[in-house]
């Protein structure tokens, strides 16, 4: 007789936040240094060849954490910020609050603070939502539905929202609180530098 299959631990479907406009600046950005570079690799003379090799793999890890590495994945259970460097994940008990000033922030109930680097504040986006309530409750529309906010204090708003309904849920957690580094992106990077101030010291 077999013995009855534990039940599965429930799973919850992470909603996803990133900068659209860091995205394409950063495939833009890698299609230009890999066209320079590839471009000084096949026809340049001497070190040159060497020297392009050594900047690409100096600089296309950094633009890679900088504008498609950053992202924020939350659900029901936890939130995960992956930053240029580092992947914080921490159970919503964990977090305190948000702040979106000039740059989104996450503070935890311990007094740490993260920056979360794919929700980028826009000052410009603010002023024109800031106008748009404000035109709204001059005409008496104030009612009718709720003012659009800027994309940064959206996304702070629904994060609000996913922490206090997890603070109400009765069930326990299984995620624990981490900080990984990305030493997937920091090697190459540090081994091309590396490799660039020695072939330029020597050429």
């Amino acid at each position: 007789m077999t013995s009855p299959t534990p039940p599965a631990e429930p799973s919850y479907a992470d909603r996803t936040y990133r900068s659209g406009a860091a995205l394409v600046c950063g495939v833009l950005l890698i299609l230009l240094i890999g066209w320079i570079g590839g471009d000084a690799v096949f026809r340049g003379a001497g070190w040159a060849p060497w020297i392009a090799l050594a900047t690409l793999l100096t600089l296309i890890p950094l633009v890679v954490a900088f504008t498609l590495r950053p992202a924020v994945y939350a659900n029901e259970e936890r939130i995960r910020i992956r930053n240029p460097f580092r992947t914080i994940e921490l159970p919503w008990a964990d977090v305190s609050h948000f702040r979106a000033s000039y740059t989104s922030e996450l503070f935890t109930e311990g007094g740490a603070k993260y920056q979360l680097w794919a929700v980028p504040v826009s000052l410009r986006q603010r002023k024109k939502a800031d106008r748009q309530a404000g035109r709204a409750a001059r005409s008496g529309a104030a009612d009718a539905r709720e003012p659009d906010l800027a994309t940064a204090d959206q996304t702070m708003k629904e994060m609000r929202r996913l922490s206090e309904q997890a603070a109400l849920r009765t069930d326990q957690t299984t995620t624990t609180a981490s900080v990984r580094w990305a030493y997937e992106l920091l090697a190459p990077s540090a081994v091309g530098a590396v490799l660039l101030v020695v072939l330029l010291a020597i050429s």
